[in-house]
């Protein structure tokens, strides 16, 4: 069964304005909400900077809600220690009884690495932290004690105590490199997520996503597969909530009438889509939402 779900974008809100939005999507019956991890806006611009923080929302999205699972896609490997995002999981697994999913990228937004004086290092070395990370983050979530000796991160007999209210709390890795991300996922994920491709590209990444399970030895089945999608009726709506990048993600978008955005939907799902998340962003278009949930009879 697909899930349909919300990616809510934290720039240019208040926490007021987003509790009130979060709670709307659950009582329009969508199974997911998430965040994302930015300190400035999407845009890439050094002035544009009204953006909220990733892990504090995350625990007020939890708190928020009492159905939906709460998310983040996807937490930057390079903006907080493996461990102490651990940490912080931990606490909003707890907040939300169990709800909780939390998604690990290399990161790319050098805009605010470069603003906040954080290192930001080639992709190899990117890539390399990410599969570190994500290792010393299913230790901490997954196991009562752990060791890791990496290049980039350390645990000696780590424990995360208390203990997340989940006995497997699901990491996802975010993004779609082939050679290096796919692969990491393969081996260490729950779940994968990708924003803005057509179906056909997301086709094409879901199988490159089972080759690499085959060379590790595991089942595909193990991983959900997600997309990241934007939902514009109109030309109009698009360049209202994208702007200067909707030529970029318009491959992603879900536009034009109802049929046609039905079968843009099966189209993912044939793709091997297992969930598929209507990206928003301030100012939010909750009737859009409304008239998807509709159309998906969701609630």
């Amino acid at each position: 069964m697909t899930v349909f779900g919300v990616h809510v974008g934290l720039q240019h809100t208040t926490a007021d304005e987003l509790r009130g939005v979060w709670r709307q999507i659950e009582e329009l019956g969508f199974g997911w909400i998430s965040v994302w991890d930015h300190f400035y806006g999407a845009t890439g611009k050094p002035d544009d900077a009204a953006c909220l923080e990733a892990v504090a929302m995350h625990a007020a999205l939890a708190c928020t809600t009492s159905k939906v699972r709460v998310g983040s896609l996807v937490y930057s490997v390079g903006y907080r220690h493996p461990a102490v995002l651990a940490k912080a999981i931990t606490a909003i697994d707890q907040l939300s009884g169990g709800r909780a999913d939390m998604g690990i990228g290399a990161g790319w937004a050098q805009v605010e690495y470069d603003a906040y004086g954080i290192p930001f290092p080639d992709a190899k070395t990117r890539l390399d932290q990410l599969e570190e990370g994500i290792q010393c983050l299913r230790g901490l979530l997954h196991d009562d004690v752990t060791d890791f000796a990496g290049q980039h991160f350390t645990l000696t007999e780590a424990r995360n105590e208390p203990r997340p209210v989940q006995a497997k709390l699901p990491i996802w890795i975010g993004g779609g490199g082939e050679k290096r991300t796919l692969k990491i996922a393969a081996r260490y994920a729950d779940g994968w997520n990708v924003p803005f491709i057509a179906p056909d590209a997301f086709a094409h990444k879901n199988a490159i996503l089972d080759e690499h399970c085959a060379a590790v030895g595991r089942d595909p089945n193990d991983i959900k597969r997600a997309i990241n999608v934007g939902l514009a009726y109109t030309e109009e709506s698009l360049q209202q909530q994208f702007g200067a990048i909707s030529d970029f993600v318009r491959p992603g978008v879900l536009t034009g009438s109802h049929d046609e955005i039905m079968d843009r939907i099966g189209q993912y799902v044939d793709a091997g889509a297992d969930q598929v998340n209507i990206a928003l962003r301030a100012p939010f278009n909750l009737e859009a939402a409304a008239r998807f949930s509709d159309a998906l009879q969701l609630s």
